[in-house]
């Protein structure tokens, strides 16, 4: 186990403990000072800032962007996109300084828009993503894939959101990986390269771990899994497959600007006829 992942552990198991010791002193008291009862938090708290400084730090020198395929076909438009800042989704955590987020924008008007009292959840089929397939972006091998996970209702009125954010975001980082992304596949590119795609419909995997998958290939369907307030894919690139440990790289799609927030654009459809993985 790496320095990384063992500090990744800890940080969790502070939490953890913090929640426990919290809940013996309310309902049956500690013989000791109340201190030690905040102490993993702190400890968390500090292995939190000290992972944030050392992730600024390698960002200062990134990488080449790696050029490779679109994930998604037809119309869709960027939310939380590198184009116009990093870290893109406000941390470097779980290798997502570069990620990016997908939403099926197959007409104006198609998607439901945020709301702030009503309706506080929607179902997932009131979406356009929500079962679109999605494509390998380039040569790969399956490293891990999961999809057993619940699909759960959409988060985006403003009391869903806010219960998103100071509820069910925390306790899923303590859950680490699986819970944040929900049903995922990882892709090996070579070259120390790896492509995640997150929050999958549960059920929708074409592959399995192992399998060799040509670009173009799909391999899964957009879902609502994970730590996600509506159907989207979540995009991203890394440098391990291992989410924890990992540093994002960036990456630029073959043909086509990646999208700005807000921006519209139209994949090409270059499907490989043939969709069954290679053993």
């Amino acid at each position: 186990m790496s320095v990384r992942k063992a500090t990744v552990i800890v940080y969790r198991a502070g939490w953890v403990a913090f929640f426990a010791l919290v809940l013996l002193d309310l309902f049956a008291g500690l013989p000791f000072d109340r201190f030690w009862v905040w102490s993993p938090a702190l400890l968390s708290l500090a292995i939190l800032v000290g992972a944030s400084v050392r992730s600024r730090r390698m960002q200062r020198d990134p990488r080449e962007a790696v050029e490779v395929g679109v994930p998604v076909r037809g119309r869709w438009s960027a939310l939380n996109s590198p184009a116009d800042r990093t870290p893109s989704h406000g941390t470097h955590g779980y290798g997502q300084t570069y990620a990016i987020d997908l939403v099926a924008e197959p007409a104006q008007g198609a998607r439901p828009g945020f709301k702030v009292l009503w309706p506080v959840v929607r179902r997932n089929r009131d979406f356009p993503a929500f079962g679109e397939p999605l494509f390998a972006v380039a040569d790969a091998t399956v490293v891990h894939a999961e999809d057993r996970q619940r699909d759960h209702l959409s988060r985006n009125s403003l009391l869903a959101v806010l219960y998103l954010l100071i509820v069910e975001a925390s306790l899923r980082d303590i859950g680490g990986v699986r819970r944040i992304f929900g049903n995922h596949v990882v892709l090996d590119l070579g070259d120390g390269v790896f492509a995640a795609y997150a929050h999958l419909r549960r059920g929708s995997l074409a592959v399995r771990p192992g399998d060799r998958v040509r670009a173009g290939q799909q391999i899964a369907r957009c879902g609502n899994s994970g730590n996600s307030s509506e159907p989207h894919l979540h995009f991203q690139l890394m440098d391990g497959p291992d989410a924890d440990t990992a540093a994002g790289v960036p990456f630029r799609w073959r043909g086509l600007e990646v999208p700005g927030n807000g921006e519209t654009f139209t994949a090409p459809d270059n499907t490989v006829p043939d969709g069954r993985p290679t053993p």
